[in-house]
């Protein structure tokens, strides 16, 4: 009876502890780790959050990029942070993706990590470079068929969803085209607009100002229906490849064993933010679609994502990609 008093006790004032840490938290500044290169739309929404968290909060959050082996290294970096809530980090689809194509990676995307919420969607987009003779999907398919090995396509990342956009195109059409690999959105992007890889697969962030600008043309998206930033775009359905669906997806996460209070905070706060009109109205115009789903609809995610891709990666025959 004694045994059972004492952990009773024990467990009312752990909970007490969690609930003052909690009201408490933030004490200190809070650093937002984004495993790419500034300029994409990973780093974007980073900067969003931090900057509305600071205010949100009362303490600072800043982002601090960790760019390198398709963001592995920023993210292998969180997960060895200390889970007290002053480590987040901030995720694109390859922090899913990366676990099923690399030969190795420093974390366990499921067991490493505290997932706070998914912060934002968005279509991914086929565009070339204005100098290249394509004014659609078809058009380009042609071209790349008649000449095998010269077009490239640049990618933010491998494992990204652009990166795998371009690899379902690539596989289920049986072009020869070359992968390069950039350590973001914003260094493939700028690639192609100077036409040193003709096509880029992005997701529609870090296009559309280049698009509306008239340095990058774009062919379609990779959604079920137009993006309202570009609806003069088909869909890749539309224009004659179905089953070409990706989304880039941004979500943040802390490291595991992140006391479920803080995580609980974060999460309530972040739901706020992305309602507001404003955050709304920046999301919109990057071509994101806010989403602020609880701690366990994005752990639901991750595995699902993982799954779908996985069988995607195995049926295109995609090696591992052995890490240096």
């Amino acid at each position: 009876m004694k045994s059972m008093l004492r952990i009773a006790l024990w467990l009312a004032v752990c909970a007490f502890a969690n609930a003052a840490l909690a009201d408490t938290y933030p004490d200190k500044p809070v650093k937002i780790i984004a495993p790419f290169a500034p300029g994409g739309p990973t780093d974007f929404i980073a900067r969003v959050l931090a900057d509305k968290l600071s205010t949100a909060l009362g303490k600072q959050f800043f982002v601090a990029n960790q760019a390198g082996a398709s963001g592995n290294i920023g993210t292998g970096m969180a997960a060895t942070s200390p889970a007290d809530g002053y480590t987040l980090v901030i995720s694109s689809t390859g922090f899913m993706m990366n676990p099923l194509l690399f030969d190795k990676v420093p974390y366990d995307a499921v067991k490493d990590f505290a997932p706070i919420s998914l912060i934002a969607s968005s279509a991914n987009v086929l565009t070339i470079t204005p100098s290249v003779p394509a004014k659609t999907v078809k058009e380009l398919v042609a071209l790349i068929k008649a000449s095998p090995g010269k077009y490239s396509f640049a990618s933010p990342g491998i494992g990204s969803t652009p990166h795998l956009a371009a690899d379902l195109l690539r596989v289920s059409q049986g072009l020869d085209i070359v992968a390069v690999v950039f350590g973001g959105a914003g260094p493939a992007i700028q690639s192609t607009i100077g036409g040193h890889t003709p096509l880029a697969f992005s997701a529609l962030g870090p296009a559309v100002p280049q698009v509306k600008a008239g340095l990058l043309r774009a062919l379609a998206v990779t959604s079920n229906k137009r993006a309202p930033v570009l609806p003069d775009v088909p869909t890749m359905a539309e224009a004659g490849y179905p089953g070409q669906e990706s989304f880039t997806l941004t979500g943040i996460l802390a490291p595991a064993g992140t006391p479920k209070e803080i995580v609980t905070r974060l999460h309530a706060e972040i739901a706020k933010l992305v309602a507001t009109p404003e955050v709304r109205e920046r999301f919109d115009a990057q071509g994101f679609d806010p989403v602020a789903s609880t701690p366990e609809e994005f752990a639901a995610r991750i595995t699902f994502e993982m799954e779908k891709w996985g069988k995607i990666i195995k049926d295109a025959g995609i090696k591992p990609i052995t890490s240096k």
